[in-house]
């Protein structure tokens, strides 16, 4: 069964970093296009980047160049998701995302046919 797994999240102080994880199970990432999304209370889902399974070649939502950084290990088959700088409205609820073709849509969450749970993200001074 395929399963994406968020960690990494919780309570972080303003202008420092933050490295999310996406563990995947029941496929390969070669076979999955991967992508972090994110819901801000009372907003709808945005998307910020996602690798193509393709190529390996990563998509960045404008919203996200800059400040995140995706990346990912085969031999952990896992995808992550590095935000620096953080700033009071990165405070939501991160999401990975995966869909078994070889390009993925970064603005386009119905695109992704596996979703983790989420893990929430809160930016404190």
């Amino acid at each position: 069964q395929l399963q994406l797994v968020e960690s990494g999240g919780g309570l972080m102080q303003l202008g420092r970093s933050l490295r999310l994880s996406c563990a995947v199970s029941g496929i390969t990432l070669n076979d999955l296009s991967i992508g972090w999304f994110r819901q801000a209370p009372g907003k709808g889902r945005e998307g910020l980047v996602c690798i193509h399974s393709s190529d390996g070649t990563n998509n960045y939502a404008d919203r996200a160049k800059g400040r995140f950084t995706i990346s990912s290990d085969s031999a952990k088959n896992a995808v992550y998701l590095q935000v620096s700088s953080l700033k009071p409205e990165d405070t939501a609820v991160y999401y990975c995302a995966g869909v078994q073709h070889g390009v993925c849509l970064v603005e386009d969450p119905g695109w992704f046919d596996y979703w983790g749970q989420g893990a929430q993200v809160t930016v404190s001074s």
